[in-house]
């Protein structure tokens, strides 16, 4: 999201429904301040007040099901057992929300599973792996813009792959 607002000279900052936003009349940007498994609420409290339309939103995420620096563009779908997904689903009674995913999972193993996966998720990258963090952001970005300037079916074709 940092990107994005560098990119659109958005101050992200201001505290509203739990979330920190910024933006103009074309693009609101918002990063939940809740517990993950809680963000949807923050994201249905936006929605309801800016009046913005389900089809319009794209929650962008992290995600430890993809490899390091993997990008997946979807219209809609299940949550894939990520909890904050899942919270948005919920909130919106809607699996036909767009999202961006980022993959996170590093190494030749990928993430860890059970209580390990908590502490992998919070941790900071590791140094080796920067290059390619920055690589994804500013993917992500570009896919971002894409999605909103000439909409999701150019963006999926563009940066799925």
């Amino acid at each position: 999201m940092a990107e994005l607002a560098r990119r659109r000279e958005v101050a992200v900052g201001e505290l509203e429904c739990n979330a920190r936003v910024g933006g103009d009349r074309e693009l609101l940007l918002a990063a939940p301040q809740t517990f993950m498994n809680r963000s949807g609420y923050a994201v249905r409290c936006l929605i309801e007040r800016h009046g913005i339309a389900v089809e319009e939103v794209l929650v962008a995420y992290d995600d430890v099901n993809l490899p390091l620096g993997r990008l997946r563009l979807r219209r809609s779908g299940s949550p894939g057992g990520h909890r904050g997904m899942e919270s948005v689903i919920a909130s919106l009674r809607t699996e036909e929300v767009a999202r961006l995913r980022m993959g996170v999972a590093g190494g030749p193993d990928g993430a860890p599973a059970g209580d390990a996966l908590v502490e992998y998720v919070l941790a900071p990258f590791a140094p080796e792996e920067g290059e390619a963090v920055a690589a994804m952001l500013q993917r992500a970005a570009d896919a971002c813009e894409s999605w909103l300037t000439e909409g999701p079916e150019v963006a999926m074709n563009r940066h799925n792959g």
